[in-house]
């Protein structure tokens, strides 16, 4: 069993046992969404609220298991795997992470949610732009547009391009932790513009070609 899995097998038992830890502790209607403001504006019952995630947690990295063993190009995520295994550790802490901060907030504990999770969301970005920056040609993982699936240099050209952009994305997201009344902001308008960037530029890139 290799350390990917590992981490997977104990992220979801960690998640688990917090939830069941926790119980006697929660209220009968816990807090689950915040606003871009920090405010609670969505709640749900204790036992959706405290097992939604680790439920969750496993649905997704059954996903993560499974998808790339039926893609069509199964061949070049083996030459990625060690990257999209890390990728997968980066995901399952971010999401602890997440859950610890929402059972923290139901427990009592006063901070400022934008701010705490800004930091997070920086530390997944940037490893999605190391995914990214090592990927090849595939249908499930990377950077998958009609011209960078159309050719292996469009698709390398794109994911170097990715990987720069999504770090800077999570640059962005850190400065959301200091100016927390423009972090979401400062989050999404940069990530919306990578997404357009990268699809302009691959789009450009694929006409050369023609």
């Amino acid at each position: 069993m290799n350390k990917s899995k590992i981490f997977i097998l104990l992220s979801v038992l960690a998640s688990f046992a917090l939830g069941f830890y926790f119980y006697p502790f929660m209220p009968d209607q816990m807090a689950s969404h915040w606003n871009i403001n920090g405010e609670v504006d969505g709640y749900m019952s204790k036992t959706m609220g405290l097992f939604f995630m680790p439920i969750l947690l496993v649905i997704i990295n059954l996903l993560f298991f499974f998808i790339p063993k039926i893609d069509p190009e199964k061949k070049k995520i083996e030459e990625f795997k060690k990257h999209f295994d890390d990728f997968i550790i980066v995901f399952n802490f971010f999401m602890l992470y997440v859950y610890a901060l929402t059972i923290a907030w139901n427990t009592g504990k006063s901070f400022g949610m934008t701010q705490a999770i800004m930091p997070a969301f920086a530390f997944l970005f940037y490893f999605v732009g190391v995914l990214v920056g090592k990927t090849k040609r595939n249908y499930t993982i990377g950077i998958r547009m009609p011209w960078t699936l159309a050719s292996d240099d469009i698709w390398e050209k794109t994911s170097k391009k990715g990987e720069c952009a999504f770090k800077v994305v999570a640059i962005f997201a850190l400065l959301g932790a200091i100016f927390p009344n423009y972090a979401w902001a400062l989050l999404f308008f940069p990530l919306i513009a990578t997404v357009l960037y990268l699809c302009i530029y691959s789009y450009i890139e694929y006409k050369k070609i023609k």
